[in-house]
């Protein structure tokens, strides 16, 4: 087990600025096409053939961005791509394998009306600190995860209409900094 902090990243938002108007592409984003199997599955009342791809649009200077963290995290998928995040979006920033959370529900809502993810991700953290990077989270999350987790967590909410930004990366490395993480000083 790693004494660093978990860092939980979620794919739609915050590396798949999806919210963006379609014609207004963020600066730095590449277009992708993919057909990973959970989309075809949602899709399972048409022919394979008539499958519309899911534009996916990443970031190649997310990648490496994301690996400086490492140093600092322990970097975890938690996305409803599950799997399909190590060979669909990892591949195309350049990332390596990680690990996945698997969800247990698929239900919108969980526990107090916090997102489905949350008392999860608390499970799941197992009273390691974490920073979680979502586009989904409200501050009926931090106010579950702040009395139930018992140490430092960081809900890190991002715009999915622009996606990671350099703030964004700074934020999560200040955060680690005031943990004492090793070689978390920028």
């Amino acid at each position: 087990m790693s004494d660093r902090p978990l860092l939980y990243l979620d794919v739609d938002g915050p590396l798949n600025p999806f919210a963006a108007k379609p014609h207004l592409r963020p600066a730095g984003f590449e277009t992708h096409r993919m057909m990973p199997p959970t989309w075809v599955a949602q899709h399972s009342d048409r022919p394979f053939g008539r499958i519309k791809p899911l534009r996916v649009w990443l970031n190649p200077e997310h990648g490496p961005k994301l690996l400086a963290l490492a140093d600092v995290f322990e970097l975890w998928w938690a996305t409803t791509w599950e799997h399909d995040a190590n060979t669909h979006i990892g591949p195309e920033i350049g990332l390596p394998e990680l690990p996945v959370v698997e969800w247990e529900t698929s239900t919108r809502f969980g526990p107090e009306g916090t997102f489905f993810k949350t008392a999860e991700l608390v499970d799941h953290a197992g009273g390691r600190p974490f920073a979680w990077v979502d586009d989904d989270i409200t501050e009926r999350d931090r106010v579950y995860v702040e009395r139930t987790h018992g140490t430092e967590a960081l809900l890190h909410w991002v715009d999915p209409a622009k996606g990671l930004l350099d703030e964004d990366f700074a934020a999560l490395r200040s955060w680690a900094a005031g943990l004492g993480v090793a070689g978390s000083a920028a």
